[in-house]
């Protein structure tokens, strides 16, 4: 749906502007003019970048938190805030959404019961810090909080994005240049051979049989990859595969306890801030067990959160789902026993975001060595195969 920037003046001939989405120019004017205003003036509003997709970002929401509560302290009432946020925003969607929001709170909605009208850019962990912020009257500072931990949040994903992506990135440049050696370079040594009527060794008729077979059918080769690539993507957005692939994730070997610390650091950050705020445990742990970021961790939460409802402790539960390291329940324990449980997450929070950093530290002096292997391993055996008749030169040649 369109949105379209409005000029008006309202009753007392002061005058006001705003957003609004409509089906068109007429329907927009129709609506501002049912809210008593006069004079109109209207202009469409083109997509801001990023607006074709509909996600919002760790960050995003970071900046949004962060710029909304120093707009609160300087006294900027909400609706104008929101105004401003949504012509800040570079996130096309975003900015949309922000001002569907100034528009409800502008009828006399409450910014929480806004902001939940629209789960796919707040999450419920925004949404019940906005509704304890605005119940208690200090929106401003429930904001600083939350723009802190989104900011945490955000760059504890970044680090696991970087240990990540070079190893992806040099399994990439590693499988290109492979596909160049095969449909370039072996077809040529192959003519070769076969002028020369050379009697090659087995590694080479493998590599030249390879080449042939990825030369003559590229177009199924590529069609083949989309088609894996986009199955492997449906299979992550169902329950079952996303749990098969965490779990997987959990349990490799490098990037297994890297996910883990990341995981329960989020767990026991996005705990603390809740039950700082007075959010109840129950309601705490279900909208933690949303911000996790992995199924498997997630459905330990929520069986720690059935257990506590039935009265447990959460230091048990979460010793009995087995993801949970001792460390984490024991201090889980002391703070239930010390009545400091949001004070002791947070320490748990500190202490892996921390192992966090140093593992990414230490991931590259781990994985360059295997990395060095691997590519050694594939191009450096093509070229040897490649080669192999030439070395034999002598015997090979009829």
């Amino acid at each position: 749906m369109p949105v379209f920037e409005w000029t008006a003046k309202d009753a007392s001939g002061r005058l006001r502007s705003g957003k609004i989405k409509a089906r068109s120019l007429s329907d927009a004017s129709r609506k501002i003019q049912s809210r008593g205003l006069a004079d109109v003036n209207l202009r469409e509003m083109h997509a801001k970048k990023g607006g074709l997709f509909k996600k919002v970002s760790t960050r995003d929401l970071a900046i949004f938190s962060r710029q909304f509560a120093v707009m609160i302290e300087a006294g900027i009432p909400i609706v104008q805030a929101l105004e401003i946020m949504a012509e800040q925003t570079q996130n096309g969607f975003f900015s949309s959404v922000i001002t569907e929001v100034r528009e409800m709170v502008e009828t006399g909605k409450t910014l929480a019961e806004s902001m939940e009208k629209f789960p796919k850019a707040f999450p419920t962990l925004l949404v019940q810090m906005a509704k304890v912020g605005e119940t208690s009257g200090a929106l401003a500072e429930t904001l600083r909080e939350v723009a802190t931990y989104y900011e945490k949040m955000d760059n504890l994903k970044r680090k696991i994005k970087a240990a990540m992506m070079y190893p992806i990135i040099v399994t990439v440049i590693t499988i290109l240049i492979s596909a160049g050696l095969l449909i370039f370079v072996v077809p040529r040594f192959a003519k070769i051979y076969s002028d020369m009527g050379a009697q090659l060794p087995g590694p080479t008729l493998i590599l030249i049989k390879t080449s042939h077979l990825l030369v003559h059918n590229i177009l199924w080769v590529t069609i083949g990859t989309i088609v894996l690539i986009v199955l492997f993507k449906k299979i992550l957005a169902t329950k079952q595969g996303r749990a098969m692939w965490d779990s997987f994730i959990l349990r490799a070997a490098i990037f297994g306890p890297l996910v883990q610390k990341s995981a329960i650091a989020r767990f026991s950050r996005t705990l603390s801030i809740l039950l700082t705020s007075g959010v109840p445990i129950l309601q705490a742990l279900e909208i933690t067990s949303k911000a996790s970021g992995n199924y498997v961790i997630a459905k330990a939460i929520l069986k720690a959160r059935e257990r506590v409802g039935e009265g447990k402790n959460i230091g048990g539960p979460l010793r009995e789902t087995g993801v949970f390291p001792p460390l984490v329940v024991h201090l889980v324990n002391v703070g239930e026993q010390t009545g400091r449980l949001s004070e002791m997450l947070d320490r748990v929070a500190t202490f892996y975001e921390e192992e966090v950093d140093a593992a990414v530290e230490g991931l590259a002096s781990v994985i360059e060595p295997i990395l060095i292997v691997f590519i050694g391993t594939i191009v450096g055996g093509m070229l040897i195969a490649l080669y192999l008749p030439i070395f034999k030169l002598g015997t090979t040649i009829k």
